[in-house]
C-alpha cells in the first residue's frame, strides 16, 4: 500500500463461540502484522443486536466485512487461513 488507507472492519459473531474467539483473535493479528494504526474492528454481536445482520446482509457467523476501503467485501468463518483473508481482504495480492 503506498499511501495510509484507513481500514474499517466489522465482525460478525453470535455470542462467545470457540469460532467467534478464534476469529477475532486472528484478524487482531493479521491488522497488527499488516495495517498497525491503520484500521479498526467493529464486533457486532447478533445475539444481543440480531437487526444489524440484515444491513450488511449476514447469512453465517462469523462474518468479517470490510467497510473501508471500498469496495465492501465479505470472508466467512474462523479467519484461520491468512493467506486466504489477507487476499480477500486486498491487504495482499496473489503472489
Amino acid at each position: 500500500m503506498t499511501k495510509q488507507e484507513r481500514w474499517e472492519l466489522r465482525l460478525y459473531i453470535a455470542g462467545q463461540t470457540p469460532k467467534s474467539i478464534l476469529a477475532l483473535k486472528n484478524i487482531t493479528r493479521y491488522c497488527e502484522e499488516h495495517l498497525p494504526g491503520q484500521y479498526s474492528i467493529e464486533v457486532i454481536d447478533l445475539l444481543k443486536t440480531p437487526q444489524l445482520a440484515e444491513g450488511d446482509q449476514i447469512f453465517a457467523i462469523p462474518t468479517l466485512v470490510r467497510k473501508l476501503p471500498e469496495p465492501i467485501r465479505k470472508i466467512i468463518g474462523d479467519l484461520s487461513n491468512e493467506e486466504k483473508v489477507l487476499v480477500g481482504l486486498n491487504i495482499r495480492t496473489l503472489a
